[in-house]
């Protein structure tokens, strides 16, 4: 399956005093291929948010690029939401 990113976009984060955009980093996939994915690009686990509506990481610009580099695609907005909506909707058939 594959690995996401969404588009940088300002979602409150203040890191050292300044604005900073971010994005989400998903999958469609195994959770093992969106970890080794985090793993490669430098993010500890911890940061991994599993209780969400849709498991993600959240990554800065430049961890954004290094994901991309490492094999993850990117998607627009609305991709994003239809991707979400569908595993979302599969984990509800899988309970």
């Amino acid at each position: 399956m594959t690995v996401y990113v969404d588009p940088l976009m300002s979602h409150g984060w203040v890191l050292h005093g300044r604005s900073v955009k971010n994005c989400h980093m998903f999958t469609d996939g195994t959770l093992e291929e969106l970890h080794a994915i985090a793993e490669r690009i430098g993010m500890m686990r911890s940061a991994f948010q599993a209780s969400a509506s849709t498991p993600h990481y959240d990554l800065t610009p430049e961890r954004r690029a290094a994901a991309i580099g490492a094999g993850a695609v990117e998607v627009d907005r609305r991709q994003a939401v239809r991707i979400w909506r569908a595993l979302r909707e599969a984990r509800r058939h899988e309970s």
